[in-house]
């Protein structure tokens, strides 16, 4: 198939399109190259995707609209990945508008290409944020999500809405994935195994927010990417036992559906600090800080949806995928 990955230079498209055409795919990989982080790491990961035939990359933001509009007439997909995104929780109170722009904006674009060359399947990615103040554990897609503690999770919430409204009135098939904290390796610089790993090989303090006081279902690149890629062969259906009069947030009468993608096994900051540490054979020397504004103290993902819809659900252990990051991470950086 020809299949359309936005934020293809990013952490968890690089993994996706690689895989897709592994599989024999052709795939046309987006990105707009924003310098949110080492526009290095994101060419590194486009050099990969490069040394396949069957791939092509276009240097576009989802955010232009006349852009957009041209691609998805020119190139006709018949699927959608949208990975896209302005990332990360703490840079959303410094920069909303980033998010509006992309977020938003750019998804609206990308629902209307998907609209208009009529695209079998359209799957893209939510985040476990959503969840926001939700205290029941496990999370559950079958709960309400009307309570973000973040305008970055506000956004992500937002895309669920819009795609649900493009199912309901053009009969877009729609999926939305709830990603749980990924890492792994050609992971994104801003997240906690990243500037952890980077710090202590550094011999430099480590920043742990809550006073290590949180836990979270941390879930590993290959598993994310099994999910994604099993997910894409099942074009979401119409819910047949749908109830309008007490209505499923992860179902619809219309081709939609909300799926969690997560380790359902949740770690506590302190250990996986522990994990990394075992890893790089180095003590952490840790600055013990408060909250931060927009950080929820727990995740944990209920994936028995995803599971009974294709068979899998994701398994790597931490201190595994811990593993093979820092591997990665001394390759790359000759640390």
């Amino acid at each position: 198939m020809k299949i359309l990955v936005t934020g293809a230079a990013g952490f968890i498209g690089m993994h996706v399109a690689e895989r897709l055409l592994g599989a024999g795919d052709e795939v046309i990989g987006i990105d707009n190259l924003n310098e949110y982080y080492d526009v290095r790491l994101k060419q590194a990961r486009l050099d990969r995707l490069r040394a396949h035939d069957r791939f092509r990359f276009r240097k576009l933001d989802i955010a232009d609209e006349a852009a957009m509009r041209e691609l998805f007439a020119a190139e006709k997909f018949e699927r959608v990945v949208h990975l896209a995104a302005q990332a990360g929780v703490r840079y959303s109170l410094e920069n909303p508008h980033a998010y509006v722009r992309s977020n938003l904006a750019g998804f609206a674009n990308v629902l209307e290409g998907c609209r208009h060359a009529k695209v079998a399947h359209l799957v893209f990615a939510s985040s476990s944020s959503v969840y926001g103040g939700n205290a029941r554990l496990p999370f559950s897609e079958h709960d309400n999500v009307d309570h973000p503690l973040s305008l970055y999770a506000a956004t992500k919430k937002s895309n669920e809405l819009m795609a649900h409204a493009y199912s309901h009135l053009f009969g877009l098939p729609a999926t939305g994935l709830r990603f749980f904290t990924v890492y792994g390796p050609w992971g994104r610089p801003d997240m906690a195994l990243f500037l952890f790993t980077r710090a202590i090989l550094a011999g430099e303090p480590i920043e742990v927010f809550n006073h290590g006081r949180m836990r979270r279902d941390f879930t590993y690149i290959d598993d994310i990417v099994e999910g994604v890629v099993r997910i894409l062969a099942q074009p979401a259906r119409p819910a047949p036992d749908f109830d309008p009069a007490a209505p499923d947030p992860a179902t619809s009468w219309a081709p939609y559906r909300l799926y969690n993608i997560g380790n359902h096994a949740p770690v506590s900051l302190m250990d996986y600090i522990e994990a990394i540490e075992d890893c790089l054979g180095r003590k952490a020397e840790k600055r013990m800080l408060p909250p931060q504004p927009g950080d929820v103290e727990a995740t944990h993902a209920d994936v028995g949806e995803l599971q009974r819809a294709i068979g899998f659900a994701p398994k790597t252990a931490v201190r595994e995928g811990v593993r093979s990051f820092v591997e990665w991470y001394r390759g790359y950086y000759g640390a």
